[in-house]
């Protein structure tokens, strides 16, 4: 069964497209969370830890802004972790989804 240059060409552009939107979501993680971890890291840790201090961490008496300083914005990156390979997993398979249906529609 030999294919055409047409349906080859075809066939690319399909896998092109479905990576491009792969990326544009796996860029779009990313981003999203680093502009969690710079709100939890540098605006708690630096920018609003003169009103955070306000506020002490029950049990301890800490300021909370010392705390999110020194304690805190690691905890964030530590669960942006978390997040970040829970949601690329879920991106991951169901990118192996479509490049399955690409396959038994004979697209890829």
């Amino acid at each position: 069964m030999s294919k055409t240059i047409g349906e080859l060409q075809e066939q690319i552009a399909a896998k092109e497209e479905l990576l491009k939107r792969y990326w544009r979501a796996n860029i779009r993680i990313t981003l999203s969370l680093l502009a969690i971890w710079a709100a939890a890291g540098l605006g708690c840790g630096v920018l609003l830890a003169d009103w955070l201090n306000q506020y002490k961490l029950p049990g301890t008496g800490f300021p909370l802004g010392f705390w999110f300083a020194q304690q805190g914005s690691i905890i964030v990156f530590v669960i942006l972790i978390l997040v970040y390979c829970m949601l690329l997993n879920r991106l991951d398979a169901r990118h192996h989804a479509q490049l399955e249906q690409l396959r038994k529609e004979g697209k890829a």
